[in-house]
């Protein structure tokens, strides 16, 4: 009755109606959406809520598919927009807003209503597939050896609703090329182009993804693709998603090698200790080189691995190739101790490319000699070079695994989930004895938030902030600092957030890129980021 009231009389008092041609952009979390994106509708009248209102309707629920969009107007679809990537979100449920949006010139005359019996024609449709009565088109599936060959018994009508098949009425019979491997998925493919409907597992994410290929069911690619990030998980070993990755190459699925690509950056660590490494492919690896979402202990580590990978692959890696991944390489953030030992490396990767190898260690001893305003000029043409990874040496982040809550938690000394600890201003050596201190907390509860005087919402919540000196440096220096959650007992990554006013919210399955495999065992790792601006 109260949420009634509210959205039939006290919210349209507030509310401010306009024409959908002459609406201006909606700017919400520094998210800009235009409202012709958001509500494609010919000549309607659209009310927008005061944030009040939309949050008396209450908070909305699951995944948050789309963060920080920027739309330009034109699109069909908020997917056209540029986005983080799907399912990539740091935001939580209490920044939703909302909007209503009635169709025709006089909302309270000629009301109509949507009714939806779809789901029992889904039902029916899967029957008539099971029973193949009445079937006028047959689809032979064959592997490329023809060894192997399945038919199925189909109704031409419905494959004319996918083009890609060029299914005439004079059509009588298909032959498509399939792995052998992918034929226990093919029947269930085939029920899903009457149906729409379709289970998903980690052992068949692959084969529903490379028949929606063949068949041109773009829609199904597209949900199998995020319904995999949700899966990706549940293999330890990697094998999956490197070929998940390569499969995304092949067929050009953007979404699906973004999503590879970042749960193996946020594991790579682990990648790099597994027997998988020495496998992945030179496009894999040069893409996982470039990005500054990898997490490793330091960068020499990296520059280890890349050796040791180009030792196995021997011949298979060409001389420019190698020059090209050594080139990703951020000599400049390697620790200096560890440069200094990099100078006498024998590694095959140093005598077949050493003045590339020698001009890296020499810009990296001039990073750590020189002050920033020498090298400031040259930032904006090597900018990445610049920009750390998320390292996560004992120097620059610390570890809490503690998920319990202790009582009496207010007693300094007892809460396992507030500790201190300081690092270098800047991984350059001009800062290495210019210290930064920093406290760690995690809260469980909204007693523990109000005891520090804060305001918590949901749990379990991060606090990061530096304090003492870190004023000193803030117009060369600022931290970009990250919360890594893992699974304690497992090699898993699952998620990845920044901060926000040295707030972290942690969010739940429904709205974290990944799903927690781990949602009673899990840790907090806070990582210290600076860089030079």
């Amino acid at each position: 009755i109260i949420k009634y009231l509210i959205r039939n009389y006290l919210c349209p008092k507030f509310a401010t109606t306009y024409c959908l041609v002459n609406l201006a952009s909606l700017l919400v979390n520094s998210i800009k959406l235009s409202v012709n994106v958001v509500l494609p509708i010919t000549s309607c009248i659209v009310t927008f809520l005061f944030l009040t209102c939309v949050l008396l309707y209450f908070l909305g629920s699951g995944p948050i598919w789309l963060d920080d969009m920027n739309c330009k107007g034109s699109e069909s679809s908020l997917s056209e927009c540029s986005f983080k990537g799907w399912g990539v979100t740091d935001c939580s449920h209490k920044e939703d807003a909302g909007g209503v949006c009635e169709t025709g010139t006089n909302i309270t005359n000629n009301r109509q209503f949507f009714l939806d019996n779809s789901l029992g024609l889904s039902d029916d449709l899967g029957l008539l597939f099971d029973s193949g009565d009445g079937c006028d088109f047959r689809i032979n599936v064959q592997d490329i050896s023809e060894e192997e060959e399945l038919t199925f018994c189909m109704h031409r009508m419905i494959l004319m609703i996918y083009p890609e098949l060029n299914i005439t009425n004079d059509s009588r019979n298909l032959t498509v090329d399939v792995s052998e491997t992918c034929h226990p998925h093919v029947s269930a493919f085939l029920r899903y182009l009457y149906t729409r409907q379709i289970e998903v597992s980690i052992t068949s994410a692959q084969c529903l993804h490379q028949l929606a290929f063949i068949f041109g069911v773009k829609k199904l690619m597209e949900d199998v693709g995020r319904a995999f990030t949700l899966l990706l998980p549940e293999d330890n070993t990697f094998l999956t998603q490197v070929s998940m990755y390569e499969y995304g190459v092949r067929t050009g699925d953007l979404v699906l090698q973004e999503n590879v690509l970042q749960y193996l950056s946020w594991n790579c660590e682990y990648l790099i200790s597994s027997p998988v490494w020495s496998t992945i492919s030179f496009h894999m690896m040069d893409a996982l080189l470039q990005r500054s979402d990898l997490i490793v202990n330091d960068e020499a580590l990296l520059l280890e691995a890349l050796e040791r990978w180009i030792q196995d692959k021997g011949d298979e890696i060409s001389s420019d190739q190698q020059a090209s991944l050594l080139n990703h390489i951020r000599f400049l953030l390697i620790p200096v101790d560890k440069l200094y030992e990099t100078q006498f490396s024998s590694s095959i990767l140093r005598q077949n490319h050493e003045k590339l190898y020698l001009t890296g260690l020499l810009r990296g001893f001039q990073f750590n000699a020189l002050p920033f305003s020498k090298i400031r000029n040259q930032m904006e043409n090597m900018s990445s070079e610049y920009l750390p990874r998320i390292y996560t040496g004992d120097e620059w982040s610390l570890f809490i695994n503690d998920t319990t809550v202790n009582y009496p938690y207010y007693h300094y000394g007892q809460n396992n989930r507030i500790q201190t600890f300081s690092t270098p201003a800047h991984p350059s050596a001009l800062y290495r004895e210019q210290k930064v201190q920093w406290q760690a907390q995690v809260f469980l509860s909204a007693q523990e938030c109000s005891y520090y005087g804060m305001s918590c919402t949901s749990f379990p919540v991060a606090r990061f902030y530096g304090y003492g000196n870190q004023n000193m440096y803030t117009s060369t220096i600022r931290y970009s600092n990250r919360l890594i959650l893992s699974c304690k007992n497992v090699n898993n990554v699952f998620h990845v957030q920044d901060f926000k006013n040295d707030m972290a919210v942690i969010p739940n399955n429904s709205s974290m890129g990944l799903p927690n495999p781990c949602p009673d065992d899990y840790s907090f790792r806070f990582v210290v980021r600076p860089e030079y601006i």
